[in-house]
Parts: C-alpha cells; structure tokens; sequence
C-alpha cells in the first residue's frame, strides 16, 4: 500500500512514457478513473479501460504518441501531496505553460480540470498538472 496512489498513478505514467510502452495497468480507484478521464478528454491519452483480473480491479490507460514517436505528455507532475496541500479559489488557478498545459483539481462538483474549474467559478485541490 502506497501512502500517495494518485502519485503512485502519475509515475507509472510517466515511466511507461519513458519507456516507450503503448498503455500502463494503475490499480482502480473512482478518483484515478476520474483523473484518467480528463486526461482523455483533453487528448493527452489515447483511451483508458477498468479491467478486472479475479478480485483485484486496475485501470488500463493507452497512452498517446505523436508521429515521430514522442510521447504527447511531456510532464505529469503532483502539485498537492498528503503533507502539503494545495488549495486555489477560481480566481487563483495557475495557467500552464501560458494554457498549453492543464491543472487538475478536485471541486466540490467533482474533479475537473483547471480551464472547466475557472468557467464553474469553484476552486479546489490542485492534484496534478500536466504538458
């Protein structure tokens, strides 16, 4: 048991992009599925599935490539960690990399990312960001 699985998510992420891997099995959880989704919807990933191998359920996650074989995700970081967290109001949400880059919080209507967070008027929990 990991004492931080959304970071445990991040970097088998990351390292299955280093590797040049085509997708990386994460264990399930609803916030990790939630975080797979924004990065789908925001093209970073190709697609993501929930598999179930017996009782032990994980999340499959396609990864994304650009033609010359460059992973589209060039960083996925975790910005709020269990002994440090991160807390912004709508007007405070950083901008990545001048809005080429995305922040993913949690909210109280749910985990969105910082763009659709600034349009509600809520902030939240600033999990990770991505470019």
């Amino acid at each position: 048991m990991t004492a931080d699985p959304i970071a445990d998510m991040l970097t088998r992420v990351r390292n299955a992009l280093q590797a040049r891997h085509a997708k990386v099995d994460v264990p399930a959880s609803r916030l990790k599925m939630e975080i797979a989704r924004i990065l789908k919807e925001e093209g970073y990933i190709l697609n993501y599935k929930m598999t179930e191998e017996g009782a032990k359920r994980s999340i499959r996650i396609y990864l994304k490539y650009t033609a010359v074989n460059s992973p589209v995700i060039s960083r996925i970081e975790r910005i709020s960690r269990p002994g440090c967290r991160v807390y912004v109001g709508s007007q405070e949400i950083p901008r990545i990399l001048g809005g080429l880059g995305i922040n993913i919080l949690t909210t109280p209507k749910g985990v969105m990312s910082g763009s659709s967070a600034r349009k509600e008027g809520v902030g939240g929990e600033v999990l990770c960001q991505v470019w």
